[in-house]
């Protein structure tokens, strides 16, 4: 598998300073590339420890970043705030979609997708709005919302109950709750939500679920819904009416995965997926610092079909679809040692930038942060 893409931008952590991820790119009308991302702060890399959504800004594609300065505070009275999805809505305006934590007075923890637009390009942001799912613990990846051609919002999430205890402390925790897919949309433009009325559930009887989800659109209108889980693949389904019913869940076989995320973008003439195939993993038993297997390597599959080869349900490998796939699949990371997840990506002028986590010698894959630009000329699409 070829080796592509170069290093532009590693944001290492540091004291006081123990965690830089889950980030999203996005480019301003001026022509400047905004990467923003989850900046922890203090001594713990937690998910549930502080941190703010900090920026950086590329005036060359790219190329060249500036110092990375705050863009959004986390409130006095928030646990914390993290995973950013900036989006362009259909009026123009900057939009994004990021969570915040809160401690409720029995010690669990709600986590909840916040709305905020900018109509001067992310220099003041309005008051955070709710995206109308019921208080509870939601999970809205980076870069994850997806805003389709007509203009409507999707901001997916999996849902794993009202509350968690990631602080360990209350006295009678909530019991483990399978995570399913909820979806909520705006039709003008992040002023107002509704949520989908189908819960997406996984076709299995199990702890964890469906997790993390992504929508794709494609050029005919079909979305393309896909989520980690435990079953050694990405999971999907599909709806054909703007959200309103979906599929069957059923594997994606030609996306293994160690429960880790995908993102698939439109990038320029490609469709881009990004993920942690599993096939090295067998032969290297080695775990992250919490036991779970290695996000490692880091590959992209490209597409030049509008995506169709990468989710038609259809195309299996007795067709030779894998196969087609597994030719246009091209390795971002193969340092087996480490390990890489929770990427975004943008397309550029001169090719596409994809910056995902690098765990960078520390045995967490949730540590560093990194951005490789790749050329279309190193895309062989023959």
């Amino acid at each position: 598998m070829k080796k592509i893409g170069r290093e532009v931008l590693f944001l290492k952590a540091g004291e006081n300073n123990p965690r830089n991820g889950e980030s999203t790119l996005l480019r301003a009308k001026d022509g400047r590339i905004l990467f923003a991302y989850t900046e922890y702060v203090g001594d713990s890399w937690q998910d549930h420890a502080e941190a703010r959504i900090s920026v950086c800004e590329s005036l060359d594609e790219g190329e060249t970043w500036s110092t990375p300065r705050v863009l959004i505070s986390k409130p006095a009275d928030a646990q914390n705030i993290m995973s950013p999805s900036l989006i362009r809505t259909k009026d123009g305006a900057m939009g994004m979609v990021y969570l915040r934590k809160d401690v409720l007075e029995n010690g669990g923890v709600t986590c909840m997708p916040l709305f905020i637009r900018s109509e001067d390009e992310g220099e003041t942001w309005s008051q955070p709005r709710s995206c109308g799912f019921p208080t509870g613990y939601y999970c809205v990846i980076n870069d994850g919302v997806t805003v389709t051609e007509d203009g409507r919002i999707y901001v997916p999430a999996s849902y794993t109950g009202a509350c968690r205890d990631v602080m360990h402390i209350m006295k009678e925790p909530p019991l483990p709750h399978v995570s399913d897919v909820r979806i909520a949309y705006s039709d003008d433009h992040g002023q107002s939500w509704q949520v989908c009325e189908q819960v997406i559930s996984s076709p299995f009887q199990c702890r964890h679920g469906l997790f993390e989800p992504g929508i794709f659109e494609h050029e005919d209108g079909v979305l393309w819904l896909y989520a980690r889980t435990t079953f050694g693949h990405q999971y999907q389904a599909f709806s054909y009416d703007r959200g309103a019913s979906w599929t069957a869940v059923t594997p994606n076989c030609r996306f293994t995965s160690p429960d880790s995320p995908m993102r698939v973008k439109r990038l320029g003439a490609y469709v881009g997926a990004i993920y942690n195939p599993i096939g090295y993993n067998c032969l290297f038993p080695n775990t992250e610092s919490w036991s779970s297997p290695k996000r490692t390597p880091i590959v992209i599959a490209v597409s030049s079909k509008d995506g169709k080869d990468l989710s038609d349900p259809s195309m299996n490998a007795t067709h030779g679809g894998f196969l087609e796939v597994a030719r246009h699949t091209y390795l971002l990371e193969d340092d087996l040692t480490e390990s890489y997840c929770y990427p975004s990506a943008i397309a550029v002028k001169d090719g596409i930038l994809i910056s995902y986590y690098h765990s960078d010698g520390s045995g967490k894959c949730l540590h560093a942060s990194k951005i490789v630009k790749i050329g279309y000329e190193e895309l062989d699409q023959s």
